[in-house]
């Protein structure tokens, strides 16, 4: 405890520190930039406008004389403060607060008995990558050490295209459904009312969906608040699919394998440190990779082929609320990656990349995972709300190797070549047009013959919570324990402790009856509760 103390009195003494100096520094670099100040030696570049127009002052207004007012015809005093005015985007309405990084993936195994793509398929091959750490639920102005859930997500700047794993450094997920993700992010954001985050509105939507109790048991535990985004997993969360060349499908899950360890705080030490350093574990990162201290993740799949799926285990297995147990499915490592370089402009590169689930390449496609469905309209959407139709037009989520080839034209921000007036296709006019390639056709998925709006058959809420309740040591549970009690002190509404209480109740009835007591609610009260909810 007492480094992490430290830790975090040093960044602010060098904060303290950079913020006296910057007075006699701006003074000083005054001096050198006065025309005939002594010692000058090579003429400095010119300011000019956005237009490329040389500027011969950008310290006084053009005015309408010494005492009068400040004229329209003053275009860079306007320009300044236009562009000022338009510095900000949209925030991301999750994973707003965030740190990235460039680095590089090299295969450790052929992959090609199972996918088809390009980056995948020999060991040695390398491919650069953009990372981005970030907290889920809360603003950009928060402090990256709070309880929260943390986004672990990686373009791969392939040779067929960008490829995007956007996951957590949780396994599995809230819920089970994209229907249900509107509900589940304002019940976690601040009420519209008092614009205060309110245990009382999260624990009551948390209450009526038990398919969350699994997360609870991740989310309340230490691994709540990681010590740095160096020292956690990784997991794409979602099941996906990867075909060979031969179209064979075999349904696949990601982890990121931590090579630094994993680490957590304590619920006491992520306040006192965010406290004392809200960008911790931002800071952390920045000075580990300007350090050379480069962090590196293994990255490693399960995989089940697509006959197999179903009966390899007794819960549904495109249910992201589960995470397929090891000794079932165990891992297999395909790749490292090493991030070994900070962006030179936070807002250009870590500000505006653009993740998006939907975005795969030859070899690797969606599964029907029914939140990976919602997911894949929604990343892409959002990017285009934030940053406007073009935004894959941004340096950093163009691909980096070969043409982009399409039809699309117009919109806010196109910087795209076009030429000619083909913007349709297909077309006979134009020998450059591109066309179509049957080898990158997706194979045919076999679908019911109707519609439904129905929940899966066998939704299992409770079991993998319990065994996992029942798997952490003594001690995990009762800092678990402890979590929850300092959140149900805010809690205001008794009924939606006693809710939410009988989700874990059901999931084990020692750790229940134990919550019931931290919360101050009757154990027969959610024990009868718990009862009637199995009916």
């Amino acid at each position: 405890m007492a480094t992490w103390k430290n830790t975090a009195r040093t960044l602010c003494g060098v904060l303290v520190v950079a913020i006296i100096t910057t007075g006699p520094a701006r003074a000083q670099n005054d001096t050198a930039k006065a025309p005939n100040a002594p010692g000058v030696q090579a003429k400095k570049p010119t300011i000019t406008t956005d237009t490329g127009k040389p500027i011969g002052d950008d310290r006084d207004s053009t005015t309408a004389g010494p005492e009068g007012p400040a004229l329209l015809q003053d275009f860079y005093l306007l320009e300044k403060l236009a562009r000022f005015d338009r510095e900000r985007i949209p925030e991301r309405v999750v994973h707003a607060r965030g740190v990235g990084i460039h680095g590089e993936f090299v295969a450790t195994a052929d992959a090609s008995r199972w996918t088809k793509a390009a980056f995948l398929s020999a060991a040695g091959k390398t491919t650069p990558v953009f990372a981005r750490f970030s907290t889920v639920v809360l603003p950009k102005g928060s402090a990256d050490t709070a309880r929260d859930v943390r986004g672990f997500a990686v373009k791969f700047y392939t040779e067929e295209g960008n490829y995007d794993l956007v996951g957590n450094d949780i396994p599995i997920f809230f819920i089970r459904d994209a229907i249900r993700f509107p509900d589940l992010v304002h019940s976690l954001k601040p009420s519209p009312v008092t614009n205060v985050q309110e245990p009382n509105r999260y624990f009551d939507f948390f209450g009526a969906a038990p398919e969350s109790t699994h997360m609870m048991t991740f989310l309340f535990s230490d691994q709540g608040t990681p010590a740095s985004f160096r020292e956690m997993d990784g997991f794409g969360v979602n099941a996906f699919k990867w075909v060979n060349a031969g179209s064979d499908v075999h349904y696949v899950k990601y982890r990121w394998k931590s090579a630094q360890g994993v680490k957590a705080f304590t619920d006491d030490e992520a306040r006192e440190v965010g406290g004392m350093e809200p960008a911790y574990c931002t800071k952390d990162m920045y000075d580990a990779v300007t350090s050379r201290k480069f962090p590196s993740w293994e990255l490693q799949v399960q995989l089940v082929p697509a006959a197999e799926l179903r009966s390899k285990f007794d819960f549904d297995p495109l249910d992201a609320t589960k995470d397929w147990p090891e000794s079932i499915v165990p891992f297999r490592p395909i790749g490292k990656m090493t991030l070994n370089r900070m962006p030179d402009n936070f807002f250009q590169e870590t500000e505006q990349i653009a993740f998006n689930t939907g975005a795969y390449v030859p070899g690797i496609e969606p599964s029907e995972d029914k939140l990976l469905q919602g997911r894949n309209f929604s990343y892409s959407d959002t990017q285009r709300h934030r940053l406007g139709p073009n935004y894959q037009q941004l340096p950093v989520n163009q691909p980096k190797d070969g043409p982009v080839r399409n039809v699309n034209q117009d919109g806010l921000d196109n910087h795209a070549h076009t030429r000619g007036d083909i913007n349709y296709e297909p077309s006979v006019r134009d020998p450059q047009a591109g066309q179509v390639d049957a080898r990158y056709k997706n194979p045919a998925v076999p679908l019911g013959d109707s519609s439904t709006q129905e929940p899966i058959k066998d939704p299992q809420d409770f079991k993998q919570a319990g065994d996992r309740i029942r798997a952490m040591s003594p001690l995990d549970r009762d800092h678990m324990l402890h979590n929850f009690s300092v959140e149900f002190k805010k809690v205001k509404d008794r009924k939606v402790l006693v809710r939410f209480v009988s989700n874990l109740y059901r999931a084990d009835a020692d750790f229940g009856a134990k919550l019931a007591g931290a919360a101050g609610v009757a154990v027969d009260e959610v024990k009868m509760l718990a009862a009637d909810a199995r009916k």
